[in-house]
């Protein structure tokens, strides 16, 4: 009977061991979900601030829009919460000294790789680095694609650190305080220009 149960326990031992392919398929499934984990927290992490900024692609409207904001004006640009730096290299091939602010590190290494690739894009910059510690007093020219909770907040800090003479462009929601000198497209392909005088 000792012997009986003693081979039953020798059989189940070997039976719970795992095969080198299922050990394989194990580490493998734990390293990609740490790895899906490591490249998805840059952007829900945006939803856990005081001031939740997702990352949202520029329409092929608002580009335009944008665009027509920044016509007859040259200098250097930023692009505040650049994203994937489409405003940035739009404004790059407008003829602008083109640069972008982003906090999100995918999307600056990756805004900087497709730079790369573009021979008329590799002068642009991104930088990895927070909007609300970014100085703005170089630019004269600014462009955000914000969120209505935010505006308040950057308006105050144009006010204070923009050149005067400096051109605001705001999209998908307008700054609180400001009147906009033009207003372009509507909806949320709505772009508002303003310009600061002190």
């Amino acid at each position: 009977m000792d012997l009986h149960l003693l081979n039953q326990n020798n059989n189940l031992k070997k039976n719970s061991q795992l095969s080198p392919i299922g050990k394989i398929l194990i580490y493998t499934t734990g390293g990609l979900a740490v790895g899906v984990s490591v490249v998805c927290i840059p952007f829900v992490s945006p939803a856990l601030r005081k001031v939740c900024l997702p990352y949202v692609p520029a329409t092929t409207e608002q580009l335009a829009g944008v665009s027509k904001a920044l016509a007859n004006r040259s200098g250097k640009l930023l692009d505040v919460g650049s994203g994937d730096g489409r405003i940035v290299f739009t404004a790059a091939k407008l003829g602008f000294k083109a640069e972008g602010v982003e906090l999100n590190p995918w999307l600056v290494y990756y805004s900087r790789l497709a730079s790369l690739l573009q021979p008329e894009l590799r002068k642009t910059k991104f930088y990895r680095h927070n909007l609300w510690t970014f100085n703005l007093k170089q630019y004269e020219n600014i462009v955000i694609f914000g969120v209505e909770q935010m505006m308040q907040d950057f308006e105050y800090k144009l006010l204070k650190e923009a050149q005067s003479g400096a051109v605001i462009v705001a999209c998908r929601f307008p700054l609180p305080n400001l009147k906009p000198i033009e207003t372009i497209g509507h909806g949320v392909d709505t772009v508002w220009k303003y310009e600061i005088i002190r």
